[in-house]
């Protein structure tokens, strides 16, 4: 049985400005964060999808508000949604993202700026930092691989360090040494997919157990409707029975804000 997330609808009152930071998980592997006022969206997934939806993400292309930044992990087109881009091209001011990924934006008419693993930037007061992520799937596909060699700067995850903590966006990736050994954060966004080109459930375990006391929001599961694909068929409540401390694995709807602590 696939697993399906609930879905919570969001309205204007979500990019609304706040006393606090709130991170969203809007669908597949995305999440918005709306920190004091700043929002952010990361990968966002909002229509024109290849395959069947099984949760809708909370909000439309239409009902999306403002964004001061849109950052994008990598190229594949439920992370690089080129129909969602250009729907709220004019409700995004910058997209941030790897250097190959800005050439693809760039082609398409869209404002990117483009940048190396570990480099780091600033949108507004929150500073955000590249990591090292290994999801070159492309170069084991004939078909991908004859288009060009996907390198591993190609793809990345996300640092966000706001004013209330810092949020790990890890992204679509295999286990690296690297990612088990980052700077303290205070929320972990966790793709739970069992998939040889995701970090798979050992991955999410040896993650789990290299920061014990840091929350976990389980993303990339119980959205898309295709049972036969592992990438899209994560379970939280399995991944609950095989972490450390379990309590802190916050299961939440699409669309439901989890709320990080002022320091």
């Amino acid at each position: 049985m696939q697993a399906k997330a609930e879905r919570i609808p969001m309205g204007p009152e979500s990019f609304a400005v706040r006393n606090n930071t709130e991170v969203t998980w809007i669908g597949g592997g995305g999440a918005m964060i709306n920190s004091r006022g700043t929002v952010i969206l990361i990968d966002p997934l909002l229509e024109g999808f290849d395959m069947p939806i099984l949760t809708e993400a909370p909000f439309s292309v239409e009902g999306c508000g403002h964004a001061d930044a849109v950052l994008i992990t990598h190229c594949d087109n439920d992370h690089f949604s080129r129909p969602t881009l250009l729907g709220i091209k004019d409700k995004t001011d910058i997209i941030h993202t790897t250097q190959y990924v800005a050439g693809l934006c760039s082609d398409l008419g869209l404002q990117a700026a483009g940048h190396d693993i570990h480099d780091s930037f600033k949108v507004k007061d929150i500073t955000i930092t590249l990591t090292p992520a290994d999801h070159a799937w492309q170069n084991d596909s004939p078909k991908h691989a004859a288009e060009r060699h996907y390198e591993m700067q190609d793809f990345c995850g996300f640092r966000v360090e706001t004013p209330d903590g810092v949020i790990w966006m890890p992204g679509d990736s295999r286990l690296m040494q690297e990612q088990l050994e980052q700077k303290p954060m205070d929320l972990i966004l966790m793709d739970i997919s069992d998939s040889r080109w995701h970090i798979g459930l050992d991955g999410v375990v040896n993650m789990a157990e290299a920061y014990p006391d840091v929350p976990l929001l389980p993303i990339h599961w119980g959205c898309v409707d295709a049972p036969e694909w592992k990438e899209f068929n994560g379970d939280p409540e399995a991944v609950r029975k095989l972490i450390c401390n379990p309590d802190r694995l916050f299961v939440k709807a699409v669309g439901e804000p989890f709320v990080l602590p002022h320091r």
